[in-house]
Protein backbone atom coordinates (compact mmCIF):
# COMPACT_ATOMS: atom_id res chain seq x y z
CA UNK A 1 0.00 0.00 0.00
CA UNK A 2 1.12 3.61 -0.86
CA UNK A 3 -0.66 4.98 1.86
CA UNK A 4 -2.69 7.50 -0.25
CA UNK A 5 -6.39 8.44 0.96
CA UNK A 6 -9.39 7.87 -1.38
CA UNK A 7 -12.24 9.98 -1.65
CA UNK A 8 -15.26 8.81 -4.35
CA UNK A 9 -17.15 11.78 -6.36
CA UNK A 10 -20.56 10.86 -6.85
CA UNK A 11 -22.47 7.80 -5.19
CA UNK A 12 -24.25 5.83 -7.90
CA UNK A 13 -24.25 1.92 -9.11
CA UNK A 14 -20.45 1.97 -10.65
CA UNK A 15 -19.24 4.37 -7.32
CA UNK A 16 -20.40 1.70 -4.92
CA UNK A 17 -18.83 -0.97 -6.88
CA UNK A 18 -15.52 0.89 -6.76
CA UNK A 19 -15.87 1.51 -3.36
CA UNK A 20 -16.58 -2.37 -2.44
CA UNK A 21 -13.26 -2.94 -4.34
CA UNK A 22 -11.11 -0.54 -2.53
CA UNK A 23 -12.76 -2.12 1.05
CA UNK A 24 -11.73 -6.00 -0.68
CA UNK A 25 -8.27 -4.57 -1.29
CA UNK A 26 -7.92 -2.93 2.37
CA UNK A 27 -7.20 0.65 0.98
CA UNK A 28 -7.57 3.67 2.53
CA UNK A 29 -11.18 5.00 1.68
CA UNK A 30 -11.35 8.59 3.91
CA UNK A 31 -14.27 10.46 2.15
CA UNK A 32 -16.73 10.44 -0.39
CA UNK A 33 -18.83 13.68 -2.54
CA UNK A 34 -22.61 14.10 -3.13
CA UNK A 35 -24.35 16.45 -4.88
CA UNK A 36 -26.63 16.18 -1.37
CA UNK A 37 -25.84 15.49 2.10
CA UNK A 38 -27.98 12.99 2.51
CA UNK A 39 -26.73 11.10 -0.52
CA UNK A 40 -23.02 11.19 0.96
CA UNK A 41 -24.36 10.27 4.65
CA UNK A 42 -25.98 6.74 3.44
CA UNK A 43 -23.27 6.32 0.95
CA UNK A 44 -20.60 6.73 3.77
CA UNK A 45 -22.59 4.33 6.09
CA UNK A 46 -22.68 1.52 3.46
CA UNK A 47 -19.06 1.84 3.18
CA UNK A 48 -17.87 2.73 6.83
CA UNK A 49 -16.50 6.23 5.15
CA UNK A 50 -15.74 8.76 8.16
CA UNK A 51 -16.02 11.61 5.70
CA UNK A 52 -19.19 12.78 4.12
CA UNK A 53 -19.40 15.77 2.33
CA UNK A 54 -22.52 17.03 0.77
CA UNK A 55 -20.64 18.64 -2.62
CA UNK A 56 -18.40 18.30 -5.14
CA UNK A 57 -16.47 20.94 -3.61
CA UNK A 58 -16.26 20.09 -0.46
CA UNK A 59 -14.80 16.64 -1.27
CA UNK A 60 -12.12 18.31 -3.72
CA UNK A 61 -10.95 20.75 -1.11
CA UNK A 62 -11.09 17.90 1.97
CA UNK A 63 -6.84 18.07 2.97
CA UNK A 64 -7.18 14.40 4.60
CA UNK A 65 -8.02 13.15 0.27
CA UNK A 66 -5.05 12.65 -2.02
CA UNK A 67 -6.38 10.64 -4.74
CA UNK A 68 -10.21 10.82 -6.43
CA UNK A 69 -12.27 8.72 -8.55
CA UNK A 70 -14.51 10.10 -10.45
CA UNK A 71 -17.86 8.11 -10.82
CA UNK A 72 -20.34 10.48 -12.39
CA UNK A 73 -21.91 10.32 -16.38
CA UNK A 74 -19.97 11.05 -19.04
CA UNK A 75 -20.81 14.69 -19.69
CA UNK A 76 -19.80 15.50 -16.53
CA UNK A 77 -16.10 14.06 -15.66
CA UNK A 78 -14.02 17.10 -17.40
CA UNK A 79 -15.63 19.17 -15.03
CA UNK A 80 -15.26 16.88 -11.92
CA UNK A 81 -12.17 15.69 -12.95
CA UNK A 82 -10.95 19.22 -13.13
CA UNK A 83 -12.64 20.18 -9.86
CA UNK A 84 -10.12 17.35 -8.13
CA UNK A 85 -7.46 17.97 -9.86
CA UNK A 86 -7.61 21.84 -9.26
CA UNK A 87 -7.75 20.34 -5.61
CA UNK A 88 -4.61 18.80 -5.82
CA UNK A 89 -6.13 15.33 -5.73
CA UNK A 90 -4.51 12.63 -8.09
CA UNK A 91 -7.47 11.19 -10.11
CA UNK A 92 -9.28 8.41 -11.55
CA UNK A 93 -11.78 8.71 -14.17
CA UNK A 94 -14.52 6.52 -15.13
CA UNK A 95 -14.51 5.41 -18.52
CA UNK A 96 -15.02 6.87 -21.05
CA UNK A 97 -12.47 9.30 -19.85
CA UNK A 98 -14.54 12.22 -21.46
CA UNK A 99 -16.70 12.99 -24.23
CA UNK A 100 -13.85 13.88 -26.93
CA UNK A 101 -10.17 14.55 -27.48
CA UNK A 102 -10.37 18.18 -26.37
CA UNK A 103 -11.84 17.50 -23.19
CA UNK A 104 -9.35 14.69 -22.33
CA UNK A 105 -6.43 16.65 -23.43
CA UNK A 106 -7.80 19.09 -21.19
CA UNK A 107 -7.51 16.82 -18.46
CA UNK A 108 -4.11 15.51 -19.72
CA UNK A 109 -1.99 18.89 -19.55
CA UNK A 110 -3.76 20.01 -16.48
CA UNK A 111 -2.65 17.09 -14.71
CA UNK A 112 1.00 17.30 -16.15
CA UNK A 113 0.95 20.78 -14.86
CA UNK A 114 -0.05 20.16 -11.63
CA UNK A 115 2.45 17.16 -11.39
CA UNK A 116 -0.79 15.07 -10.80
CA UNK A 117 -1.67 11.44 -11.47
CA UNK A 118 -4.97 11.36 -14.09
CA UNK A 119 -6.11 8.13 -15.61
CA UNK A 120 -9.23 6.44 -17.35
CA UNK A 121 -10.59 3.61 -14.80
CA UNK A 122 -9.77 1.10 -17.96
CA UNK A 123 -10.20 -2.01 -15.12
CA UNK A 124 -9.96 -4.62 -18.05
CA UNK A 125 -6.51 -3.73 -18.65
CA UNK A 126 -5.14 -4.64 -14.84
CA UNK A 127 -7.12 -7.63 -14.66
CA UNK A 128 -4.62 -10.68 -14.03
CA UNK A 129 -6.13 -12.52 -16.85
CA UNK A 130 -5.03 -9.80 -19.03
CA UNK A 131 -1.38 -9.82 -17.34
CA UNK A 132 -1.31 -12.94 -18.59
CA UNK A 133 -2.50 -12.32 -21.84
CA UNK A 134 0.17 -10.43 -22.35
CA UNK A 135 2.65 -12.18 -21.32
CA UNK A 136 1.96 -14.87 -23.49
CA UNK A 137 1.91 -12.35 -26.55
CA UNK A 138 5.18 -11.16 -25.45
CA UNK A 139 6.90 -15.19 -25.27
CA UNK A 140 6.06 -15.11 -29.19
CA UNK A 141 3.88 -18.09 -28.63
CA UNK A 142 0.90 -16.85 -30.57
CA UNK A 143 3.17 -16.27 -33.55
CA UNK A 144 2.34 -13.06 -36.09
CA UNK A 145 -1.04 -11.68 -34.78
CA UNK A 146 -3.39 -11.69 -38.04
CA UNK A 147 -6.53 -10.46 -35.79
CA UNK A 148 -8.18 -9.42 -32.80
CA UNK A 149 -12.08 -10.14 -33.00
CA UNK A 150 -13.93 -8.82 -29.58
CA UNK A 151 -17.50 -7.70 -28.66
CA UNK A 152 -19.56 -6.17 -25.71
CA UNK A 153 -23.20 -6.70 -26.36
CA UNK A 154 -25.94 -6.23 -23.62
CA UNK A 155 -29.67 -6.06 -23.67
CA UNK A 156 -30.14 -2.61 -21.75
CA UNK A 157 -33.63 -0.65 -21.01
CA UNK A 158 -34.90 0.43 -24.31
CA UNK A 159 -36.54 3.29 -22.33
CA UNK A 160 -36.06 6.47 -23.86
CA UNK A 161 -35.54 8.50 -20.39
CA UNK A 162 -32.85 5.76 -19.47
CA UNK A 163 -29.38 6.54 -19.47
CA UNK A 164 -27.92 4.75 -22.20
CA UNK A 165 -30.65 5.92 -24.38
CA UNK A 166 -30.16 9.87 -23.27
CA UNK A 167 -27.78 11.86 -26.13
CA UNK A 168 -27.51 14.68 -23.86
CA UNK A 169 -25.71 11.99 -20.73
CA UNK A 170 -23.43 10.91 -23.41
CA UNK A 171 -25.86 7.83 -24.12
CA UNK A 172 -25.55 5.09 -26.47
CA UNK A 173 -23.80 1.78 -27.42
CA UNK A 174 -20.15 3.51 -28.23
CA UNK A 175 -19.38 5.47 -25.20
CA UNK A 176 -20.96 2.46 -22.58
CA UNK A 177 -20.02 -0.51 -24.47
CA UNK A 178 -17.90 0.09 -27.63
CA UNK A 179 -15.16 1.83 -25.27
CA UNK A 180 -14.17 -1.58 -23.94
CA UNK A 181 -13.15 -3.93 -27.24
CA UNK A 182 -11.93 -0.55 -29.22
CA UNK A 183 -9.70 -0.11 -25.65
CA UNK A 184 -9.14 -4.05 -25.89
CA UNK A 185 -7.97 -3.86 -29.67
CA UNK A 186 -5.57 -0.91 -29.00
CA UNK A 187 -3.96 -3.20 -25.99
CA UNK A 188 -3.00 -5.73 -28.22
CA UNK A 189 -2.06 -4.49 -31.31
CA UNK A 190 -1.13 -0.58 -30.79
CA UNK A 191 -3.43 2.43 -32.27
CA UNK A 192 -5.19 1.44 -35.89
CA UNK A 193 -4.06 3.23 -38.99
CA UNK A 194 -7.62 3.38 -40.12
CA UNK A 195 -10.69 2.80 -38.80
CA UNK A 196 -13.71 2.17 -40.56
CA UNK A 197 -17.57 2.45 -38.40
CA UNK A 198 -20.79 1.66 -39.13
CA UNK A 199 -23.97 2.13 -36.68
CA UNK A 200 -27.54 1.76 -35.84
CA UNK A 201 -29.80 4.03 -33.89
CA UNK A 202 -32.57 3.96 -31.92
CA UNK A 203 -35.88 6.24 -31.45
CA UNK A 204 -33.83 8.98 -29.30
CA UNK A 205 -30.89 9.12 -31.73
CA UNK A 206 -28.47 6.82 -29.25
CA UNK A 207 -26.60 4.85 -31.37
CA UNK A 208 -27.68 0.95 -30.28
CA UNK A 209 -25.68 -0.82 -32.41
CA UNK A 210 -22.05 -0.22 -33.66
CA UNK A 211 -19.56 -1.85 -35.78
CA UNK A 212 -15.83 -0.99 -36.47
CA UNK A 213 -13.21 -2.80 -38.23
CA UNK A 214 -9.32 -1.40 -38.27
CA UNK A 215 -6.12 -1.80 -39.52
CA UNK A 216 -3.28 -1.49 -37.45
CA UNK A 217 0.54 -0.75 -37.91
CA UNK A 218 1.82 -4.44 -38.47
CA UNK A 219 -1.07 -5.19 -40.82
CA UNK A 220 -3.58 -6.86 -38.65
CA UNK A 221 -7.02 -6.34 -38.46
CA UNK A 222 -9.39 -6.04 -35.43
CA UNK A 223 -13.15 -6.21 -35.41
CA UNK A 224 -15.64 -4.72 -32.75
CA UNK A 225 -19.15 -5.04 -32.40
CA UNK A 226 -21.32 -3.24 -29.77
CA UNK A 227 -24.72 -3.75 -28.72
CA UNK A 228 -27.22 -2.29 -26.11
CA UNK A 229 -30.50 -3.91 -27.41
CA UNK A 230 -29.32 -7.82 -27.81
CA UNK A 231 -27.21 -9.76 -25.97
CA UNK A 232 -24.41 -11.73 -27.95
CA UNK A 233 -21.28 -13.90 -26.09
CA UNK A 234 -19.19 -10.67 -24.99
CA UNK A 235 -16.14 -13.11 -26.07
CA UNK A 236 -12.99 -11.69 -27.18
CA UNK A 237 -10.22 -13.51 -29.82
CA UNK A 238 -6.74 -13.30 -30.18
CA UNK A 239 -5.72 -14.83 -33.86
CA UNK A 240 -1.91 -15.27 -34.74
CA UNK A 241 0.22 -17.49 -37.14
CA UNK A 242 0.93 -20.21 -34.14
CA UNK A 243 -2.18 -20.52 -32.60
CA UNK A 244 -4.87 -18.31 -30.87
CA UNK A 245 -6.01 -17.17 -27.12
CA UNK A 246 -9.91 -17.29 -26.60
CA UNK A 247 -11.40 -14.79 -23.77
CA UNK A 248 -14.96 -16.18 -22.20
CA UNK A 249 -17.45 -13.74 -21.17
CA UNK A 250 -17.74 -11.46 -20.26
CA UNK A 251 -14.17 -10.71 -21.69
CA UNK A 252 -13.55 -7.62 -20.52
CA UNK A 253 -14.38 -8.88 -16.69
CA UNK A 254 -12.26 -11.26 -14.59
CA UNK A 255 -13.33 -14.24 -16.45
CA UNK A 256 -11.29 -17.22 -17.75
CA UNK A 257 -9.40 -18.08 -21.19
CA UNK A 258 -7.52 -20.76 -23.25
CA UNK A 259 -4.57 -20.51 -25.35
CA UNK A 260 -4.74 -22.81 -28.13
CA UNK A 261 -2.29 -23.70 -31.01
CA UNK A 262 -2.96 -23.73 -34.20
CA UNK A 263 -3.51 -27.50 -34.59
CA UNK A 264 -6.09 -26.74 -31.97
CA UNK A 265 -4.38 -28.14 -29.07
CA UNK A 266 -5.07 -26.61 -25.67
CA UNK A 267 -1.92 -25.13 -24.26
CA UNK A 268 -2.99 -23.22 -21.49
CA UNK A 269 -6.28 -23.33 -19.69
CA UNK A 270 -6.69 -20.10 -16.79
CA UNK A 271 -9.04 -19.11 -15.14
CA UNK A 272 -9.88 -16.13 -12.64
CA UNK A 273 -9.92 -16.14 -8.96
CA UNK A 274 -9.55 -13.25 -6.33
CA UNK A 275 -12.05 -11.80 -3.99
CA UNK A 276 -13.97 -8.53 -5.16
CA UNK A 277 -15.41 -7.60 -8.37
CA UNK A 278 -11.62 -6.57 -9.77
CA UNK A 279 -11.82 -3.13 -9.98
CA UNK A 280 -9.24 -2.77 -7.07
CA UNK A 281 -6.38 -3.78 -9.61
CA UNK A 282 -6.85 -0.03 -11.44
CA UNK A 283 -6.89 1.35 -7.77
CA UNK A 284 -3.84 -0.09 -6.88
CA UNK A 285 -2.19 0.54 -9.98
CA UNK A 286 -3.16 4.26 -9.21
CA UNK A 287 -1.69 4.15 -6.19
CA UNK A 288 1.53 3.04 -7.31
CA UNK A 289 1.76 5.92 -9.89
CA UNK A 290 0.94 8.24 -7.84
CA UNK A 291 3.35 7.13 -5.03
CA UNK A 292 5.94 6.88 -7.53
CA UNK A 293 4.79 10.35 -9.56
CA UNK A 294 4.59 7.91 -12.65
CA UNK A 295 2.12 10.70 -14.76
CA UNK A 296 2.71 9.13 -18.15
CA UNK A 297 2.04 5.23 -17.19
CA UNK A 298 2.78 2.10 -18.99
CA UNK A 299 -0.38 -0.27 -18.80
CA UNK A 300 -2.78 2.75 -20.05
CA UNK A 301 -0.73 5.65 -20.77
CA UNK A 302 -2.51 8.81 -20.52
CA UNK A 303 -1.56 9.50 -24.12
CA UNK A 304 -2.87 6.73 -25.24
CA UNK A 305 -6.23 7.50 -23.41
CA UNK A 306 -6.34 10.47 -25.00
CA UNK A 307 -5.73 9.02 -28.80
CA UNK A 308 -8.63 6.79 -27.93
CA UNK A 309 -10.84 9.17 -27.58
CA UNK A 310 -9.73 10.33 -30.86
CA UNK A 311 -10.89 7.29 -32.41
CA UNK A 312 -14.23 7.57 -31.02
CA UNK A 313 -13.94 11.09 -32.02
CA UNK A 314 -13.44 9.54 -35.53
CA UNK A 315 -16.00 6.81 -35.15
CA UNK A 316 -18.87 9.41 -34.58
CA UNK A 317 -17.90 11.66 -37.46
CA UNK A 318 -18.44 8.86 -39.38
CA UNK A 319 -21.68 7.71 -38.17
CA UNK A 320 -23.07 11.16 -37.82
CA UNK A 321 -23.17 11.18 -33.47
CA UNK A 322 -22.52 14.04 -31.68
CA UNK A 323 -23.64 14.78 -28.35
CA UNK A 324 -25.84 18.10 -27.39
CA UNK A 325 -23.49 19.19 -24.70
CA UNK A 326 -20.37 19.33 -27.02
CA UNK A 327 -18.94 22.54 -27.37
CA UNK A 328 -16.23 21.25 -30.29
Amino acid sequence: MSGLRWGILATGSISRMFAADLRTAGLDLRAVGSRSVEGAIAFARDFDIANAHGSYEALAADPGVDIIYVGTPHPMHLENAELALRGGKHVIVEKPFTLNRSEAETLRDLAAERGLVVTEAMWTRYLPHMVRIREIIASGALGEIRGVFADHTQKLPDDPAHRINALELGGGALLDLGIYPISFAWDILGAPESIKATARFGETGADTEVATVMQHPSGAISTTLSSSRAVGPSTASIVGTKGRIDIDGAFYTATSFRHISSDRTVIETYSSAYDGRGMQFQALAAEQRAAAGDLAGDVLPIDETVAIMGALDDIRAQIGLRYPTETL
